[in-house]
């Protein structure tokens, strides 16, 4: 199948419905174009449903026979390793149904890429990561399908203190961050963007009612996302003024602890973090160790005695080691 062909299915999969304009300029092509390059879709049996006239649109409807799925190489091995990371990840069940995937998967691809394919699934496996929330699968299809669709989506949601909330909100976005699935909507009752972890949230129901989409008030959902868990408020916090650079610092950030970081010159910068424990920021002020000095400026009362405690215990251990075998840090010979 020639590259343009493969790039107006790629299109028509990535959305409900799009007029032949839209199309047109996606591809760089007229929309007589379009029009030629559809029947040539449905000349191989793909399901291509459209309307005539000025304001005529495409969707790509449901087949029961379709013919060999198109995928370039590249597109066969991140398809492969993407059902394969799916088994490690966050969602509830995946191990078998991945695997299980892999292996139809494995049928309906051109016979030159089932060979990659099939070394991909007996030679890679992924490691679930343990006390990660587990999501169901049918939730997140859901909620795909209506941040895709623009349809209102009702559900209950289970807060950080756990009390329980009805929630109708227009989903804008899917996001995943250290194996934590969130969905970024924008929830009318409380006129403001809010961020939900698809783990707590039960009971899904779409509305089917569509909405506008509204402009996001930052760059992209990902720099949304980050930038909430920055300026977030939690129980426990630690502020630091670190003798490095402020991208050296920033750097060391990992998960969902992502700090606020302030330049104070070219060398140094202040530091804040928050969180839900203790435990959460002690990570990340000890990733910051590896790198840089810094003094703490402020810690609530358990942060600051958890970070004195581990520190104190790290150099306990390292002096009794050194007192009780003085040539196992520095062997001679």
């Amino acid at each position: 199948m020639p590259g343009r062909l493969l790039r107006l299915l790629s299109l028509l999969q990535s959305r409900r419905e799009w007029s032949g304009r839209e199309l047109a300029d996606r591809l760089g092509v007229t929309e007589r174009t379009v029009r030629r390059d559809v029947d040539r879709l449905r000349s191989l049996d793909y399901p291509v449903t459209g309307t005539t006239g000025t304001a005529g649109g495409y969707r790509l409807g449901s087949g029961t026979h379709l013919p060999p799925l198109q995928l370039d190489d590249d597109e066969a091995i991140a398809v492969a390793l993407g059902l394969v990371g799916a088994a490690g990840g966050g969602l509830s069940g995946m191990a078998e149904s991945s695997m299980s995937a892999l292996a139809k998967l494995e049928q309906v691809l051109p016979v030159r890429l089932r060979p990659q394919l099939a070394a991909v699934g007996s030679a890679a496996e992924a490691i679930p990561r343990p006390g990660v929330p587990q999501v169901d699968p049918g939730v997140l299809a859901i909620l795909a399908r209506c941040c895709r669709n623009h349809e209102i989506v009702a559900f209950g949601y289970h807060g950080r203190a756990r009390e329980a909330t009805l929630r109708r909100v227009e989903p804008h976005q899917l996001l995943t961050l250290a194996w934590r699935w969130y969905l970024l909507a924008f929830d009318p009752g409380r006129d403001d963007w809010r961020i939900f972890r698809v783990d707590r949230i039960v009971d899904v129901t779409p509305v089917v009612h569509r909405f506008t989409p509204r402009a996001l008030p930052a760059a992209d959902a990902a720099s949304y996302l980050v930038e909430s868990f920055a300026s977030a408020q939690y129980q426990h916090s630690v502020h630091l003024t670190v003798q490095a650079p402020a991208a050296t610092v920033s750097a060391t950030f990992e998960g969902i602890v992502r700090g606020i970081v302030e330049p104070v010159d070219s060398s140094s910068c202040i530091v804040r973090f928050s969180a839900d424990t203790p435990a959460m920021l002690l990570t990340q002020v000890a990733a910051i160790a590896a790198v840089a000095t810094f003094v703490v400026d402020h810690a609530t009362p358990e942060t600051a005695e958890l970070i004195a405690r581990v520190g104190d215990q790290l150099r306990g251990s390292f002096s009794r080691g050194d007192q009780a075998d003085p040539e196992r840090q520095h062997p001679q010979g």
